[in-house]
């Protein structure tokens, strides 16, 4: 009997856990076209030069597929494939 009890305190503390490591909310997409350089930076291995030039490119060319990113120096396919999932292009509407 105390063997069941254990499995079962065992099963209990591990849905528990596994409940513990989701995420509390989904992170909201950062958009390439409207993006501050602090929400730039917070990408993993995007810092405050790279979010620079980020924008600057921007400015320029207004981004229409996340995979443009790899045009601005300092981004490259192993950053990008980091954070891909954290991006997203929409048109920036400005009037």
């Amino acid at each position: 009997m105390k063997s069941l009890k254990s499995y079962f305190v065992f099963f209990a503390l591990l849905v528990t856990l596994s409940f513990a490591c989701q995420p509390a909310f989904t992170m909201e997409k950062i958009n390439l076209n409207t993006a501050t350089i602090e929400q730039l930076m917070e990408l993993k291995g995007i810092g405050e030069k790279t979010a620079e030039k980020i924008i600057e490119y921007r400015k320029q060319h207004q981004f229409k597929s996340v995979d443009e990113l790899v045009n601005v120096k300092g981004v490259g396919e192993k950053t990008l494939t980091k954070i891909r999932d954290q991006l997203t292009v929409e048109e920036n509407k400005k009037k």
